[in-house]
């Protein structure tokens, strides 16, 4: 029942890459990040003092760390969704589970242990020929750099993911996780905007000014969801849902969007979702119980 919340997250995590598509047309990437970081920080700033969970943290550099490579994978995502089709962007990020196996098997050989880990180097590789499916019918060559930012912005999740391990092992509530992540997110949307122009909201669409307050709770939401179901759900169950979101995703670009997805790209998206299963059901044995990746 509880992995029924990961399902709904997904599905607002879905809803909120609807909203940046149509934002993207008058937003640019780090205002998108300035303005979701905003909503969320002031939803998470009222969950803190609604449950008595004060802001002061004993480990305020590993929140840096794990902030600053959230923004990275949160800004690679939201401008793959600018400019590819919602679906494919989707299925980009949740490689992350891919990579997590991947760096697992890194580690592994640098220690020396490369033969236990045989099973988790086929989910990788695996995941990676499904990246190859799904790429090849449903990119341009106008829309490769988009895509490997895609994929970057699976390789960050995943450090990411790893960084919300340490931080749980050292029991740092979630909620306060998730608040420094958001405050993280305005402070990088900042900087980004001494690098790039505001938009003069005399020239924003009205569908994409009516998206900016949904997006950030949206966002917020989503991870409240998760997190309750990693919190009280069967992890690899839990896990296993979250690839639900593709799905969400894949009916939004269809019915929205009228992205055109070719057989051999739905199958590529079928074995990085079976891939993702199978990576996670392996790594459970060298990583503990975690709560969500932020988005």
């Amino acid at each position: 029942m509880q992995a029924l919340w990961m399902v709904l997250g997904s599905f607002l995590f879905a809803t909120m890459a609807v909203g940046i598509k149509f934002a993207s047309a008058s937003f640019g990437t780090m205002e998108l990040v300035l303005y979701r970081g905003l909503v969320s920080m002031l939803f998470m700033g009222i969950v803190l003092r609604a449950r008595g969970v004060p802001l002061y943290t004993p480990v305020p550099m590993m929140h840096v760390w794990r902030s600053a490579i959230g923004v990275l994978s949160l800004s690679s995502w939201f401008y793959a969704i600018a400019h590819l089709p919602v679906a494919t962007a989707m299925t980009l990020n949740y490689m992350s589970g891919v990579w997590v196996a991947a760096f697992i098997v890194g580690g592994a050989l640098l220690y020396g242990q490369a033969q236990r880990q045989g099973p988790l180097l086929g989910t990788v590789l695996l995941g990676f020929i499904g990246v190859v499916m799904t790429l090849r019918p449903t990119i341009d060559q106008n829309q490769l750099f988009a895509g490997v930012i895609g994929l970057l912005s699976g390789m960050g999740a995943a450090l990411a993911y790893m960084q919300v391990t340490a931080l749980g092992k050292v029991g740092e509530p979630e909620v306060r996780t998730v608040f420094y992540f958001s405050v993280g997110t305005v402070v990088v949307g900042l900087a980004g905007l001494a690098f790039t122009d505001l938009t003069p909201w005399a020239d924003v669409s009205w569908i994409a000014a009516a998206w900016v307050i949904p997006i950030g709770v949206l966002a917020a939401l989503g991870q409240w969801c998760m997190t309750r179901a990693y919190s009280h759900g069967a992890t690899l169950v839990v896990a296993s849902m979250q690839y639900s979101g593709i799905v969400f995703a894949a009916i939004y670009s269809l019915a929205l969007f009228g992205d055109q997805i070719a057989p051999i790209g739905w199958a590529g998206i079928a074995v990085i979702v079976t891939s993702g299963v199978l990576a996670t059901a392996l790594r459970s044995r060298a990583m503990p119980d975690t709560p969500a990746e932020d988005h």
